[in-house]
C-alpha cells in the first residue's frame, strides 16, 4: 500500500497531497469485523477487490501524466454529470458505500482524479462550467465535504465521453447489472450505435441483448426504486423482468415499494422484497406451467419456474429427460461461470 502511496506522489509531482493519504473505496469501507471464519474470508476478499481497484487507479494515473494532462482542482458545483446517467444509487438512501468514500476523501484526500470535459454547450464553457465524463460520487463526495474536486480535463466528443464513462466502470467491474442494463437502453434512446453502446460496456452481443431484455421489461421507476442492487445479477433480475410483464404484477411492485419495509431496507433487500412479494403464491393457487412443445404442438415438457421449488416435468419423455439429467452438470458450470461475471 505504501509503495502505491511513494507512486502516486512521484507522479503527481508538486500537486499538493496529505502526507497519509488513504486509499479512496470503490465497494465499501473497512469495517471492523468478527473473528468467525466467514468473516474473515470476507475480509480478504475485500483486500482483494480495494488492491485490483487501486492497481487500476495507478494505472489510469500514469496514463493521465503519461499522455501530459494537467491535473486541476474544480470547485464540484460547476460540473454537471454526464448527459446520460450510469448509476442507480442514492446517497441520501442509506449508501453505505458513498458515506464511506466521504469519509475517506476527507481524512485522507482524493488520490485518484475524475475526467471531466468543458461543458459542450458554449456559454457555459465560458463560465467555467464542465461536465464530467466519470467520477460522479467523488464529485458527489466532494461536494458533501465542501471541498474542490482534483480532475483531468479533456475534450472529448459525445461518443468519447460516453465510451470512457463505460470503460472506467466496466474495468472496475463497479457497476450492478440492472446499472449496466439502463445505461444501455438510455444511450440507445440518444441515438448511439448499438456498437459504440456494446464498447462502452466492453459487452459482446448476447449480453447486450440480455440487458435490454431486461431493461425493457423492468419500469424505470421501479429499477429506480430498488436502486443497484449489486449482488442481485444477472439470473435474478432476468426472473424479475420477466414476473413484471403484467399490469397487474407492476401493480403489485408497487404496493410493495409504497410499504414502509421497503423504505427502510437496503438495495438488495429492496430486491428482494418486489421479487418475492410478484413470486408469493396465494394457498391452493397453482402455479401457471410453461409449455415445451414440437412443431406439432405436442407438449415434450412443463416448466414451473416457482421462486423456491422450480419444477420441470417430461411428458413421456424418458429418453430427453435422460438427456437433460446427464447435461445438468455441464449446465451448472455454466451457470456458475456466467454468475462470475455479473
Amino acid at each position: 500500500m505504501s509503495r502505491r502511496r511513494d507512486e502516486l506522489k512521484a507522479l503527481l509531482g508538486g500537486t499538493s497531497q496529505p502526507e497519509t493519504p488513504t486509499p479512496e473505496p470503490q465497494t465499501e469501507a473497512a469495517r471492523p469485523r468478527s473473528h468467525s471464519s466467514s468473516g474473515a474470508v470476507k475480509a480478504m476478499g475485500l483486500a482483494l477487490g480495494n488492491l485490483r481497484a487501486e492497481a487500476q487507479d495507478a494505472r489510469l494515473l500514469r496514463e493521465q501524466v503519461a499522455k501530459g494532462e494537467k491535473i486541476i482542482e474544480i470547485d464540484p458545483d460547476l460540473i454537471e454529470p454526464a448527459f446520460v446517467a450510469d448509476r442507480l444509487s442514492q446517497p441520501d438512501r442509506s449508501d453505505e458505500a458513498f458515506d464511506a468514500l466521504c469519509r475517506s476523501i476527507e481524512s485522507g484526500g482524493q488520490e485518484v482524479p475524475v475526467l471531466v470535459r468543458p461543458h459542450p454547450e458554449a456559454d457555459k464553457a465560458r463560465a467555467g462550467w464542465y461536465q464530467t465524463a466519470y467520477g460522479h460520487r467523488r464529485i458527489a463526495a466532494t461536494r458533501a465535504l465542501g471541498i474542490k474536486v482534483r480532475a483531468v480535463v479533456r475534450p472529448l466528443s459525445d461518443e468519447e465521453l460516453v465510451v470512457a464513462q463505460g470503460k472506467e466502470n466496466s474495468e472496475r467491474r463497479d457497476l450492478s447489472f440492472i446499472e449496466r442494463a439502463m445505461f444501455a437502453e438510455a444511450l440507445l434512446r440518444r441515438g448511439f450505435e448499438r456498437g459504440t453502446v456494446q464498447s462502452a460496456l466492453s459487452l459482446h452481443k448476447a449480453e447486450m441483448t440480455r440487458l435490454l431484455q431486461v431493461a425493457d421489461a423492468v419500469p424505470v421507476d421501479i429499477a429506480r426504486a430498488i436502486g443497484p442492487a449489486p449482488k442481485a445479477g444477472r439470473t435474478r433480475w432476468m426472473l424479475l423482468a420477466d414476473q413484471l410483464k403484467t399490469a397487474s404484477a407492476r401493480d403489485k411492485a408497487e404496493r410493495e415499494i409504497a410499504t414502509e419495509r421497503f423504505a427502510k431496507a437496503t438495495s438488495d433487500e429492496r430486491f428482494v422484497l418486489i421479487l418475492e412479494r410478484l413470486t408469493k403464491r396465494s394457498k391452493g393457487s397453482a402455479e401457471a406451467a410453461e409449455a415445451l412443445t414440437e412443431d406439432g404442438g405436442r407438449v415434450v415438457a412443463t416448466i414451473r419456474r416457482d421462486a423456491k421449488r422450480p419444477v420441470i416435468e417430461f411428458k413421456g419423455e424418458a429418453d430427453f429427460a435422460a438427456f437433460v439429467a446427464d447435461e445438468i452438470p455441464a449446465l451448472y458450470a455454466a451457470f456458475k461461470a456466467r454468475g462470475r461475471e455479473d
